[in-house]
């Protein structure tokens, strides 16, 4: 009798998938979510306040990347360099630019790229953790406060995994932060003078995972192992996050290939696709616009509904390429994702032949103002 029944659990354990409860981490806080959506497929003490190490720089990277010019050089000061902890080496008066302190804090995990990033853009780190949190109450992220710009521990410095995601989430819509996060290793140049340096992504799941796109680790005595991560692959896009985790790579492993496994590539476009648009003065009347589908990884009972807006007229000339309205795809009211609808083609604008009367009229005023010279 206890064979039979031991036979039957097995058949129902192959033949049934892994429930999320069933994964389980080490961590403290954990959380994974459908990228595309930010629908929750597994969390675990999910809204537990917990310090946060470098994922901090998740928001100083978003920061810099919105209110700062990537090629725009700077000159290190001594008090931008004050700081402890991990560095990509910078020294007082060397020249750096920006894209290369968004690097230097998402590859080596630079606290000296942080301050040096506050104080630029901040006026002063206190400047800048204003700027954070301002930035943290915009996206909704109701337990998480700031308090230094790198990660290093503070009375007032948490967040929980919930709140780590919704963040990572946002910034990986940035193409400039999608980058940075999502580089195995980059060559930089900066220094007195500057000279060429490489660094290499401390976030070991870009290399040992397969679709791995991101995000950042982080590290302190207080805090334990933390780390966010982010993955696509088949259309399909999940981000982990886990704090307090000492066994934070391969539980990551885990839950970025559960999550994938839980999603279902699925193409999403509007009702209608194809959409004309009047074009005033144009060789051409209107334009043709076709919307053509996106892919969107979704889970069970996930519906995405579209929202498009396009101006009823459009003055001539119109350029290939150019922005003339936009796609909102929403997941129960909510903007998931927008999508530009750009023109296929250039309309020209007409030329117009002049009448008699037009002819007549340019006469006239010439005749006009002759007179009036005289």
């Amino acid at each position: 009798m206890k064979r039979l029944f031991f036979v039957f659990m097995v058949l129902i354990f192959l033949t049934n998938p892994v429930k999320a409860s069933a994964i389980g981490t080490s961590a403290t806080g954990a959380i994974l979510i459908n990228g595309d959506t930010g629908s929750v497929i597994y969390e675990q003490n999910a809204y537990e306040k917990l310090p946060m190490a470098s994922t901090t720089k998740i928001m100083t990277a978003l920061l810099l990347c919105e209110n700062a010019d990537l090629e725009k050089e700077i000159t290190v000061t001594d008090e931008m360099v004050r700081v402890e902890g991990s560095s990509m080496g910078l020294l007082p008066g060397d020249r750096v630019t920006f894209h290369d302190l968004l690097y230097g804090m998402l590859l080596a995990s630079g606290n000296d790229a942080a301050n040096t990033t506050a104080i630029s853009i901040g006026g002063s780190v206190d400047g800048f953790v204003k700027m954070m949190n301002q930035k943290a109450s915009q996206l909704g992220l109701k337990d998480t406060s700031f308090q230094t710009p790198s990660g290093l521990d503070g009375d007032n410095h948490y967040t929980t995994a919930r709140d780590l995601a919704i963040l990572a989430r946002y910034a990986m819509q940035n193409e400039s932060f999608y980058k940075a996060a999502s580089s195995q290793s980059a060559v930089l140049n900066y220094g007195n003078p500057p000279y060429r340096r490489s660094l290499t992504n401390h976030n070991k799941l870009l290399q040992s995972f397969n679709g791995a796109v991101g995000v950042k680790t982080g590290f302190t005595k207080k805090s334990g192992r933390c780390l966010v991560s982010a993955a696509k692959r088949d259309g399909k896009y999940v981000i982990a996050v886990t704090l307090r985790d000492p066994n934070d790579w391969a539980d990551h492993a885990c839950l970025l290939e559960y999550g994938l496994n839980q999603l279902t590539p699925t193409n999403v476009s509007p009702q209608t696709s194809n959409y004309t648009v009047k074009v005033l003065k144009g060789v051409k009347e209107e334009i043709l616009l076709e919307i053509k589908p996106i892919t969107l990884g979704l889970g069970i009972n996930e519906d995405i509904s579209c929202k498009v807006k396009l101006p009823k007229k459009l003055p001539a000339p119109v350029r290939k390429g150019q922005k003339i309205g936009y796609v909102h795809y929403l997941k129960n009211g909510e903007i998931i994702k927008t999508v530009d609808i750009l023109s296929p083609e250039d309309i020209a604008k007409r030329k117009i032949e002049k009448t008699n009367i037009d002819i007549l009229e340019e006469n006239l005023k010439y005749i006009f103002l002759s007179i009036w010279e005289k």
